[in-house]
C-alpha cells in the first residue's frame, strides 16, 4: 500500500517523533493513504511544502489497531489520546479528527455538547484517514520511495 507523509523536509527515514502536541492516535511517524491530505498536511507548513511517498507492507505480528469508521471506540480513544494517555499499540489506523471534528471532541469534553450531538455534528464531514506508527519496529514496515515538492 503506497502511503504519504505531508511535511516541510524529505523524510527517507522516518522516526517516531514522542514530542509536541498530544496527537488523535498518540505520539508516532503518521502517514494517510489519501495523497490530497498529505499536500494539505504539507501546506500547513512553512517554507518548504514536501509530500514523502512510502510503500507499506503489512505485519500481521504486530500489534494493530484499526477503526474503519467514526464509532464509539474511535472517540473514546482519540480523547484518551489527546489527554496524553499511552497505548501499547504498534500501528493505529482510522479516520483522523480534523480541526472542526475536534473542535466538536472538545465541546464534548467540556460537556457543551453531548455524544448525540456530537455523532450528528460529524456526520457529513468528508472521509479521512490517518495511520500512525508508534514504534520502531511498526517503522521498519516502510519502505521510502519517493519526495515531491507542492
Amino acid at each position: 500500500m503506497e502511503l504519504y507523509h505531508g511535511s516541510n523536509v524529505c523524510v527517507e527515514k522516518p522516526r517516531v517523533l514522542s514530542n509536541g502536541h498530544y496527537k488523535d492516535f498518540g505520539y508516532g511517524f503518521y502517514c494517510t493513504n489519501f495523497e490530497h491530505q498529505a499536500k494539505k498536511w504539507a501546506l500547513t507548513r512553512k517554507q518548504k511544502h514536501i509530500v514523502n511517498v512510502f510503500e507499506y507492507t503489512e505485519d500481521s505480528g504486530l500489534n494493530i489497531l484499526k477503526f474503519p469508521e467514526m464509532s464509539e471506540e474511535w472517540l473514546d480513544f482519540i480523547v484518551a489520546c489527546r489527554r496524553g494517555i499511552e497505548h501499547n499499540y504498534d500501528i493505529v489506523e482510522g479516520p483522523m479528527a480534523d480541526d472542526t471534528i475536534w473542535d466538536y471532541i472538545e465541546d464534548y469534553v467540556r460537556g457543551t455538547i453531548t455524544r448525540e450531538a456530537f455523532w450528528v455534528l460529524v456526520k457529513f464531514k468528508y472521509p479521512t484517514h490517518q495511520i500512525v506508527f508508534c514504534t520502531e519496529k511498526a517503522i521498519s514496515t516502510l519502505q521510502y520511495e519517493r519526495s515531491y515538492s507542492i
